[in-house]
């Protein structure tokens, strides 16, 4: 067997018959043993996919023995030079750190896990088997790219949540708070913990501290329509003069709207009003299980087209110009589609369109993959028609997970373990604030988008009666990415180009999926961009040769290109009209559901 390729190896292992004297080799019985694995899940007993990727991980090293032996060979030479830097400090030598933390790895900042030889030993160690275990999963051989992240994503839960730093009695710092403060830390922290047991999440900000329509999402206007799945809200004019022709925000139901609304001086709807546009948005509904049957024709005909015909006919204007934010900004991807379909190019109603962090290929959607899958959906979905809807909680504590350093034991270190009060973070209340989801349209959802990636089939997807095309959207098109997006990766919001027909503008923002786009002009800057067009067929590394990097904020290059094709000046039109009576004042009442 030694000369066997391992493909032959695999074919030899899959099948061996009865008395056959040749022994079957390690290759084949892994393959046998996934699938024999893959038919107990069925029976569900790991429904989101936690521990077979592991195990899978695991049964593959050791069906790979000699690379198995090469891996062991490399970590046993880490160890021995951490053995040397043990004995250094064990005898209080000076020794620089064999195993570095990585750059955005703030739990050892604290001095005392350099200078003191015991914490260092407890940091290092700690490290190095850290680091080794995810470059051994990450490395494994004989598993798909995706099993291999997922094994590595779940595993590496694991080795966050036994790090040193997050129990009291291994963090040197929470030791020192509480005998500098004679106790008053720990109890500070027990209360903490007692308040989020109560409300039943580990808060990164005190509610308390904001108020929807008080200190967030203050800017005057009405809701001028109301459903039973939306409110478009039309806020007040800040200009004399305004440009003819309307904005309409198309904001994710995953979250509430008012991310674009959140303070004075962060507030894209603020700095739209100033730049002299009239700006429509919609408020979703907080659903219930009396929508479980609400599907996604529902979010398109009722949703975005009644935002569109409502700002259309206020407005009196034959067009308006669409965005769309995240998942908002996939719906109305779909709404250009299907309108492009339904209504002939010269009676299409948006002018141009704008995207914020917005996916329409879902081959890789970024780090929520690890919850994409076949049996998970089956899952998600048995759960929902249980319920009739998705509970907020769910989807957040899935995104927090993604981060689980950053949003979840940043906030037991500091709140449990240190005894400290949340600071005020208005993006965090935000984030706090969830909604739910209907069964009927999350369903669909995840498994024709995440699970199928029918959007970018042509006439694979059906929307309220129509087949959808992306290669049928003429308009000009101006798209935004984020950096250090894990939920919509930049490089894949930029698929969207090989897809429609207009003219495209690309921009890639600094900071990630919400500081990206919440990125208000400042000065001196804070941030910074590259943009430039996009020709056809032009790839992600073509466009980062040509786009110029600029200093500032992306909504003044933003404004370059949308201004000029809203319209001349008109007079004001005032938030609600005789034919558009206010039905409640900005922000309205669905935003207040919970």
């Amino acid at each position: 067997m030694e000369g066997l390729s391992a493909d032959n190896a695999t074919k030899l292992g899959d099948r061996v018959s009865p008395g056959n004297d040749i022994p079957e080799n390690p290759v084949g019985v892994f393959h046998r043993t996934l699938g024999e694995y893959h038919r107990l899940l069925e029976g569900s007993w790991d429904p989101l996919g936690m521990m077979a990727p592991i195990v899978h991980a695991q049964l593959a090293w050791l069906a790979h023995p000699q690379e198995l032996a090469e891996r062991s060979i490399r970590l046993s030479s880490d160890l021995w030079g951490l053995q040397w830097h043990t004995l250094a400090r064990v005898m209080g030598q000076v020794s620089q750190d064999p195993v570095k933390p990585n750059p955005d790895d703030n739990r050892f900042a604290d001095p005392v896990w350099t200078e003191s030889p015991t914490w260092d030993l407890t940091k290092e160690w700690y490290l190095a088997f850290t680091h080794h275990m995810q470059d051994m999963l990450y490395g494994t051989p004989g598993l798909g790219s995706q099993e291999r992240r997922k094994a590595a994503f779940w595993w590496r839960k694991w080795l966050n949540a036994v790090a040193p730093t997050n129990s009291l009695w291994t963090n040197p710092v929470a030791l020192r708070k509480a005998v500098e403060s004679r106790g008053e830390s720990l109890a500070r922290g027990y209360r903490n913990f007692l308040d989020d047991m109560q409300a039943g999440d580990i808060r990164m900000t005190d509610p308390e501290d904001f108020n929807v329509g008080g200190n967030l999402a203050t800017t005057p206007g009405a809701v001028v329509f109301r459903n039973q799945l939306l409110e478009v809200i039309h806020y007040a004019p800040t200009q004399a003069k305004v440009h003819a022709e309307p904005v309409v925000i198309v904001t994710p139901w995953i979250n509430k709207f008012y991310v674009l609304d959140l303070t004075q001086k962060k507030s894209m709807v603020r700095f739209l009003l100033d730049q002299g546009l009239d700006v429509f948005i919609t408020s979703w509904k907080n659903p219930d299980a009396s929508m479980h049957d609400v599907s996604f024709d529902d979010y398109l005909s009722r949703g975005i087209h009644e935002l569109v015909e409502t700002a259309r006919r206020l407005a009196g204007a034959k067009r308006v110009h669409a965005v769309g934010y995240c998942i908002g900004g996939t719906a109305l991807s779909m709404y250009m589609a299907w309108s492009a379909r339904r209504f002939p190019q010269e009676a299409q109603a948006v002018a141009d369109w704008t995207l914020f962090a917005t996916l329409v290929d879902f081959r890789k959607p970024g780090d929520i993959e690890v919850f994409i899958d076949e049996n998970s959906i089956r899952y998600l979905t048995e759960s929902m028609k249980r319920t009739g809807y998705l509970d907020g909680k769910q989807m957040a504590a899935a995104f927090r997970l993604l981060r689980s350093n950053s949003l979840i034991w940043h906030y037991v270190v500091h709140g449990w373990l240190y005894g400290e009060k949340p600071q005020p973070f208005d993006v965090l209340y935000w984030n706090m604030d969830t909604t739910r989801m209907p069964q009927a349209m999350h369903a669909w959802y995840l498994s024709e988008l995440y699970l199928h990636n029918r959007l970018i089939k042509k006439d694979s997807l059906s929307v309220a009666g129509e087949r959808l095309d992306l290669a049928q959207i003429k308009q000009p098109l101006y798209a935004v990415g984020a950096e250090d997006d894990h939920i919509a990766p930049w490089q894949e919001t930029f698929r969207i180009n090989n897809h429609v027909s207009g003219s495209r503008r690309y921009v890639l923002s600094s900071s990630g999926h919400i500081l990206g786009i919440v990125n208000p002009v400042v000065t001196p800057p804070k941030r910074h961009f590259r943009v430039a067009n996009v020709d056809r067929g032009e790839t992600v590394d073509e466009w980062s040769t040509k786009a110029a990097k600029q200093e500032g904020s992306w909504w003044e290059d933003w404004m370059a290109w949308l201004k000029p094709k809203a319209g001349g000046l008109v007079d004001a039109r005032p938030a609600a009209t005789r034919e558009f009576p206010a039905l409640a004042a900005a922000p309205g009442i669905y935003v207040q559901e919970r």
